[in-house]
């Protein structure tokens, strides 16, 4: 049977999801916390999330981050197909060098961007991985791997069509950004607006991957693809779930069933607009790693933190498919007073 998965990984303070499509195709959307090797928390941020466990409630899930190069494996994948660089931000390419060296992604997707980089010595991030990212944003669109810049209402081959034209493809839309968007964000320096947003369509449900987009991309996608993305199942929250002095009001209309935040000190997470539209949400700090099954009528949330799982079903079981514990169904669920 084919694989309709989507795994949201727990890598420090970066993204890193991936696809396993019915087609048999892998996408990765960023990557963070990749190496050969694996990288071993640093004693200081050891201890700083040691102390932050006291926290009733932290169940000190960044203090385990996952490589990304090692989960792959894991599941026994060794190519993929696409690699989607939603911004020029270190946090969503730290280790693409060596992540392109074990996988050779095929295709690769990048934004018309004019970022430069200065490193600090004290950077928590490669030098080498920036550099290597300029020689990829400079290749040309004929060379390996093959470098495209698409843009909102792409409707190409593999991505939202198969090779004889039909639907779905990997039934993977991108909805923004806009020329303009790269254009202005080219002009003042700020590339959140700039950033990859991607409806995946899988059979239980729709997932928005937010990238880092901001105010001006989510008016372009409200008033272009509203009723694709209106009471979306799944939201991957744009910049992690960070506070980012933007509106939320595009939290109206998506309506998400489930929001999944990436990591960051809870005083920096926009809870409150969740809360406030009492809307579910799961950070990797509690969760580790996600991982959902689409291939069903609904989306299926399994977490590799057991005790999460427990604390959140007592009736949880493990699986041995997805190495991870069984949450709930994400669609259908009621919502928590």
């Amino acid at each position: 049977m084919p694989k309709h998965t989507f795994h949201f990984l727990n890598v420090k303070d970066g993204d890193c999801s991936i696809i396993e499509h019915g087609s048999g195709h892998v996408s990765v959307i960023d990557v963070c916390n990749a190496a050969k090797v694996t990288k071993l928390m640093s004693v200081s941020e050891l201890a700083y999330w040691t102390k932050r466990a006291k926290t009733a409630g932290n169940f000190q899930q960044k203090k385990n981050p996952v490589n990304p190069i090692d989960y792959l494996r894991k599941f026994d994948i060794n190519s993929v197909f696409r690699f989607v660089l939603t911004h020029p931000d270190m946090d969503h390419m730290d280790g693409i060098k060596d992540f392109f060296d074990c996988f050779s992604p095929i295709n690769f997707y990048d934004t018309d961007n004019n970022k430069k980089t200065e490193f600090k010595q004290k950077s928590p991030y490669n030098e080498e991985d920036w550099q290597f990212y300029k020689t990829l944003r400079d290749n040309k669109p004929d060379t390996n791997p093959r470098r495209l810049t698409l843009f909102s209402d792409d409707d190409g081959i593999h991505r939202t069509k198969n090779w004889n034209g039909t639907r779905p493809g990997d039934a993977f839309y991108i909805l923004a950004p806009t020329p303009d968007l790269v254009q202005q964000a080219n002009k003042t320096g700020d590339y959140n607006d700039a950033s990859y947003v991607i409806l995946y369509r899988g059979a239980g449900g729709r997932i928005l991957l937010g990238g880092d987009s901001h105010d001006n991309t989510w008016k372009h996608i409200l008033d272009n693809w509203e009723d694709d993305v209106k009471d979306a199942d799944l939201l991957i929250a744009p910049h992690h779930g960070r506070k980012s002095g933007r509106s939320y009001e595009f939290l109206d209309t998506v309506n998400p069933k489930m929001t999944f935040f990436g990591n960051a000190r809870s005083e920096h997470l926009a809870y409150s607009a969740w809360n406030y539209r009492k809307l579910e949400h799961i950070t990797n700090n509690q969760a580790n790693c996600m991982v959902v099954d689409c291939s069903g009528d609904n989306l299926t949330l399994y977490v590799t933190n057991k005790s999460f799982a427990k604390r959140e079903n007592p009736s949880t079981h493990f699986s041995d498919t997805y190495d991870a514990w069984y949450l709930k169904e994400i669609t259908g669920w009621d919502l928590k007073d």
